[in-house]
């Protein structure tokens, strides 16, 4: 065979090799936890924290918040393993009573060797909770972040906010704030995943206390502000890479989720400025985060812009989502046996929500 033949044949062979060989690809997992009822054990007198004392309702003690605290950090420290052996670079957190709390969650040992950093800011609900953002120093560098109210109002009040009255009086001004629902803000933090510009919203939206239907016009305007956010950030950056993540108390299905925040939950149907709920196949699967009378929802959600569920991977993209739902989370016995493993009067337990999360990939440069 003439030596230019013999030398082509090597070049496909070497190539062939090449392009046989498997991706490799770097990864994050972004994570949102509600950690339930994160309270130390001194009572505050600016919230409704009485029954988390040890004299309170729930006879909180020093050993069970330290208790409660490791269970945290576990959880914390295998969300998303085996596919990642690494911990979450992101993790966003709801129910957290201040500060404080946070400070000595990340000192915890299986948590201290990351090195974590701490979004909070004090929001005005009544119960004293807030949400927060965790993130690894070493993978994340914030540059901006900022809590934006959702201004909501009692029933009475509904007909008065879409009317968008300017309220100048100061006797109206004590009224609405009389009439206002005091609930969390929502945590804006942008910031570098690695070289990559990326923004995170984290929420935990009005509750259904006092019911589903009573309660939903209160979800529903969290998502609009949701969405109002995400459109804010698309119009400074047409491509801006957006996760929202939370305790929605809604499901994928509802309309805070699917009109308000107007996620889609198939990828080839996401159009530029969607935004993706990966959590809706999951639902659609009988799966849940939260239980209660025997009925499963998925509650805790991260939904994505479509520039970030995008098939190359040359940059950052969304690759799957997860419930992180392992044995030891789980009650094995008595009336609730399957569900999420709370605190009880006894003992500290982990959350009566399932974390989630999703990994980011993107392919290493040859």
């Amino acid at each position: 065979m003439p030596l230019k033949y013999k030398f082509s044949l090597i070049i496909l062979f070497a190539l062939n090799v090449l392009f046989s060989q498997p991706k490799k690809y770097k990864i994050h997992t972004v994570a949102f936890y509600n950690f339930e009822n994160l309270y130390d054990t001194v009572n505050d007198e600016f919230t409704n924290d009485d029954e988390w004392t040890p004299n309170g309702a729930q006879r909180w003690t020093t050993e069970k918040y330290e208790q409660k605290l490791k269970n945290l950090a576990r959880v914390i420290s295998e969300i998303g393993t085996p596919e990642n052996s690494n911990a979450p670079t992101l993790i966003g957190g709801a129910e957290i009573e201040n500060r404080g709390v946070l400070e000595d969650l990340i000192k915890e040992p299986k948590l201290l060797p990351l090195d974590l950093g701490i979004i909070h800011f004090d929001s005005p609900d009544k119960r004293g909770i807030d949400v927060a953002l965790l993130y690894q120093k070493k993978y994340f560098r914030p540059t901006s972040y900022s809590n934006i109210p959702l201004i909501i109002y009692k029933k009475e009040m509904v007909k008065k906010e879409q009317e968008a009255e300017v309220l100048d009086d100061e006797i109206e001004i004590k009224k609405e704030n009389k009439n206002r629902v005091f609930t969390r803000d929502q945590l804006l933090v942008s910031g570098f995943l690695e070289d990559e510009e990326i923004h995170i919203i984290v929420n935990h939206w009005p509750s259904r206390s006092g019911g589903e239907k009573a309660t939903m016009l209160f979800r529903e305007a969290a998502g609009k502000l949701n969405r109002k956010i995400i459109d804010s950030l698309q119009q400074i950056i047409p491509q801006a890479k957006v996760l929202t993540m939370g305790d929605f108390n809604d499901g994928p299905f509802n309309k805070s989720i699917k009109i308000g925040l107007g996620a889609k939950g198939i990828k080839a149907e996401v159009a530029e400025f969607d935004v993706f709920n990966p959590f809706e196949e999951l639902a659609k699967n009988g799966l849940g985060t939260i239980a209660y009378r025997d009925s499963w929802n998925i509650f805790d959600q991260i939904i994505l812009t479509e520039s970030l569920v995008k098939a190359d991977f040359s940059t950052f993209n969304f690759w799957k989502a997860g419930i992180f739902n392992r044995p030891y989370l789980i009650q094995n016995s008595g009336a609730y046996k399957g569900y999420p493993l709370r605190n009880t009067l006894s003992e500290a337990g982990f959350s009566d929500h399932f974390p989630v999360y999703v990994y980011l990939i993107k392919e290493f440069l040859r």
